[in-house]
């Protein structure tokens, strides 16, 4: 595993330093751990951007907006819509539960 180094406030260390005795782990761990989450926050940040900024695009389109409202339609009129969807993605070799947008 790489080693980085960085340079912290004094706060910032000792309120690390006190978290890591709390814990009962070592600082790297708890940074390690601030570190991942961070990344995985703004990762799910710039997807729930990008998912808005297609939403607004969509919406700005009248075609777009006119098929949106059609499949809205279409799920109203069927009970089992979502299950529909799932078991037409199975028969077609399509896992539902994969994660599409990773």
């Amino acid at each position: 595993m790489p080693a980085i180094s960085l340079r912290l406030p004094d706060d910032v260390e000792a309120n690390l330093k006190a978290e890591a005795q709390l814990e009962g782990k070592s600082q790297s761990e708890i940074a390690r751990l601030a570190i991942t989450e961070y990344l995985a926050r703004r990762k799910r940040e710039r997807f729930m951007a990008e998912m808005v900024a297609a939403a607004r695009a969509l919406a700005n389109d009248p075609q777009a907006r006119a098929e949106a409202l059609q499949i809205a339609a279409d799920f109203d009129t069927v009970d089992d819509g979502l299950d529909r969807i799932i078991a037409d993605e199975r028969a077609a070799g399509i896992d539902p539960d994969e994660k599409w947008w990773e």
